[in-house]
């Protein structure tokens, strides 16, 4: 590891491409190979449903799950949010460390897979994952990570790709019943959650960059009570 990021723990506003990732390396390649195939990946702005849900909650501390270039990170830290942002990608990471430092903001990176990252159990007043790629796992660990992460009192937000959840292997290789959908957290959730939202509507896109074609959100919302 190096002193601008920790092994999968928040470190300081500068990610280096040479930092100690923890998680899969294979998983890690693609992501930056996709990243560094364009010169921006997102349209930059952050997402619809991000926005919406969280005009009426409270700052405090944040966890931005898959964070990619920056956007919602960013926008959250603008809006008073103490902010951390985990991704696999160490190309994205630059990016939005870059993008972040531009807007004068300070995000605390984390750069591993969620379910290898170093992070503060039931301490996140928000956990944001807007249309993550979590690998299922046969103990769900990366659903029970999301649910982990969020204090008591906090809110999981998590926005996904509607009709995906339920689609047939593509002969490119992606197959949905590899990835979490917001169903499989639902399933989790016991006594000490409240559903606050979980449904289907149409998406508020930003306009450019990849998946802007989805027309509609699965919007799952869920507070913890203890």
């Amino acid at each position: 590891m190096t002193d601008d990021i920790a092994a999968g723990s928040p470190a300081p506003d500068s990610p280096s491409p040479t930092d100690g990732y923890v998680g899969d390396p294979a998983v890690r390649a693609e992501w930056d190979n996709r990243y560094a195939d364009r010169h921006r990946l997102w349209s930059g702005r952050p997402n619809g449903a991000l926005v919406a849900e969280v005009a009426g909650l409270t700052p405090g501390r944040a966890l931005d799950v898959g964070c990619g270039e920056g956007a919602d990170a960013i926008w959250l830290a603008r809006g008073g949010w103490d902010v951390t942002a985990l991704d696999v990608s160490g190309v994205a990471l630059e990016r939005a460390a870059r993008h972040a430092r531009d807007a004068g903001v300070v995000v605390q990176w984390v750069h591993a897979a969620l379910t290898e990252a170093v992070l503060p159990s039931a301490s996140f007043d928000l956990v944001s994952a807007q249309y993550p790629a979590l690998l299922r796992t046969p103990d769900a660990a990366a659903e029970r990570a999301l649910l982990a992460a969020v204090a008591p009192g906090g809110v999981l937000l998590l926005v996904h790709h509607a009709g995906m959840d339920n689609g047939h292997a593509h002969e490119s290789g992606f197959d949905p019943a590899d990835y979490v959908w917001p169903a499989m957290v639902a399933g989790l959730l016991d006594d000490d959650w409240e559903v606050e939202a979980n449904e289907q509507r149409p998406r508020v896109a930003p306009e450019g960059g990849a998946g802007a074609h989805h027309t509609d959100d699965l919007v799952l919302r869920v507070r913890r009570l203890r």
